[in-house]
């Protein structure tokens, strides 16, 4: 029989992601063409912060913040929900909770900010020395691995380890399911050699059976179950993949998923992501890499200015700022604007320190300079990633909150003498929405990227003001060198 106008159309299929961050969940459905239909949210409790580093967050609330988002999103769509066919799940690197057998919270989650274990993961990092050069990796203070420890020597038997996303799956699902191998990486798992770190569980005494089974992200862990689609309005049935972490995620969004493509993220910090075939080291340690889903790399590098630069500055001025700054051209003077001790890249220097030299004109010569001045960190960054052999091509992505300013955008082009492609939803709950796809929309990750993400908004150097930032970027380069912050090579 022909369809007539009155018979209900089919739904368009959908994917949701989650984005578990530290004060809210997040939810975005998305179509196949990346169109986002419906969103959610909800928050969480605001981590508990006390002495001894301590950073903790009620793990039992992340389910239902989890359901309550995910109904308010599937609520919106044109056919309540029943329309979307996959679910993937990102979180924050690093946070950890104890749990029993089932899968319930026993104790607060430690958060990704948590120092409790600092001096364990200093044992840690001497214990797999090796490896970690290897793998390029440096065990941080707040690693999860020394999170892990800790938790492992109060556990009781039976009791598990779990990230966040490994406990929401399990609640998904109703049963156990694998974690990403992007989750695990800080918590002591080489996705160079498949394995977790042997030989420093060993020494702490630490099982692997305390942990989930490690999977790629964009993995199916299993499907929603009837008790969770009533609960967050999903179809029963509908599938459950693997995630990734937040900052990955958010890179995924962009659209920069394939080899020689980087997005520059300029938040309240500065971030460097991009893909690379090949693993690449650095031996300073500024750079590491998580592994891509489809088995190449993720380098990545976190800058200790960015958008805070103007954190003193009312943003209602900002507009008004960068229209006078943009007449102007050009700073006469140079601005390394760091609000905090130390650089951990481009280059890392616990003693280097934010400074000015020469006297700004007025107060849009020296905004001007602070906007050149990140961006002069963001090209000494390629550099450096060019200077490990890395294949750096096209448009340079980019992210953030500092991308929304065109000045700065027009700034940063310039400086690079390479486009920028502003995207449109750079967020990690619509590149955990591109997990999803991958594999159940599309055939795999690159085919969900170019589907789903937009074009975004090219933006072109200026070509008069090339010669003089040029210069300017040279002498900011010889200031961090004569400071003793920068080798010489």
């Amino acid at each position: 029989m022909s369809p007539t106008a009155d018979a209900p159309r089919s739904p368009v299929p959908v994917v949701a992601g989650v984005d578990v961050a530290t004060a809210a969940v997040r939810v975005v459905c998305a179509d196949a063409g990346g169109r986002v239909l419906a969103e959610g949210r909800a928050p969480l409790p605001q981590p508990v912060r006390g002495a001894g580093g301590h950073s903790e967050q009620d793990a039992r609330a992340w389910w239902p913040a989890t359901a309550a988002a995910l109904r308010q999103a599937t609520a919106a769509l044109p056919g309540g929900g029943a329309e979307v066919v996959a679910v993937a799940v990102c979180a924050t690197s690093g946070t950890l909770v104890p749990a029993t057998a089932d899968g319930e919270p026993v104790g607060p989650a430690l958060m990704y900010d948590d120092r409790r274990a600092a001096d364990l993961n200093a044992k840690a990092q001497e214990l797999g020395a090796r490896r970690w050069r290897a793998l390029g990796l440096a065990v941080g203070p707040t690693a999860a691995l020394g999170k892990l420890v800790w938790c492992a020597r109060r556990a009781l038997p039976g009791h598990l380890v779990l990230h966040t996303p490994d406990l929401l799956g399990r609640k998904l699902t109703g049963h156990p399911v694998a974690t990403d191998w992007s989750h695990a990486l800080k918590t002591g798992y080489d996705p160079r050699a498949g394995e977790w770190a042997g030989e420093v569980f060993d020494a702490f005494g630490v099982s692997p059976g305390l942990l989930p089974a490690v999977r790629a992200p964009g993995s199916e862990a299993g499907t929603v179950s009837a008790e969770a689609a009533a609960e967050t309005g999903l179809p029963a049935g509908c599938r459950v993949r693997l995630g990734m972490t937040d900052g990955c995620a958010g890179q995924i969004a962009t659209g920069a998923v394939e080899p020689g493509q980087f997005v520059g993220v300029l938040g309240t910090t500065y971030v460097l992501k991009g893909v690379t075939r090949e693993l690449v080291t650095d031996p300073s340690g500024a750079l590491y890499s998580h592994r891509h889903p489809d088995g190449w790399w993720l380098p990545g590098g976190a800058s200790n200015t960015g958008g805070e630069a103007l954190a003193a500055v009312d943003p209602a001025r900002l507009p008004g700022l960068d229209a006078a700054a943009d007449a102007r051209g050009p700073a006469s003077c140079l601005n390394y604007p760091l609000r905090r001790e130390g650089e951990r890249f481009p280059f890392v220097s616990g003693d280097a320190r934010g400074f000015v030299t020469g006297v700004p004109r007025d107060e849009a010569d020296g905004h001007r300079a602070a906007l050149e001045g990140v961006a002069f960190l963001e090209r000494l960054a390629l550099e450096r990633v060019q200077a490990l052999g890395v294949e750096v091509r096209g448009p340079l992505h980019a992210a953030g909150g500092g991308s929304r300013s065109a000045l700065w955008t027009r700034i940063r082009a310039t400086v690079l003498g390479r486009p920028l492609r502003v995207a449109e939803r750079a967020e990690t709950a619509f590149g955990a929405a591109l997990l999803a796809a991958a594999g159940t929309l599309h055939p795999d990750l690159t085919a969900s990227a170019a589907a789903m993400t937009a074009d975004g908004r090219a933006v072109e150097p200026v070509e008069r003001e090339r010669a003089a930032l040029d210069a300017s970027y040279e002498r900011f380069v010889a200031q961090l060198r004569a400071r003793g912050w920068l080798d010489a090579g």
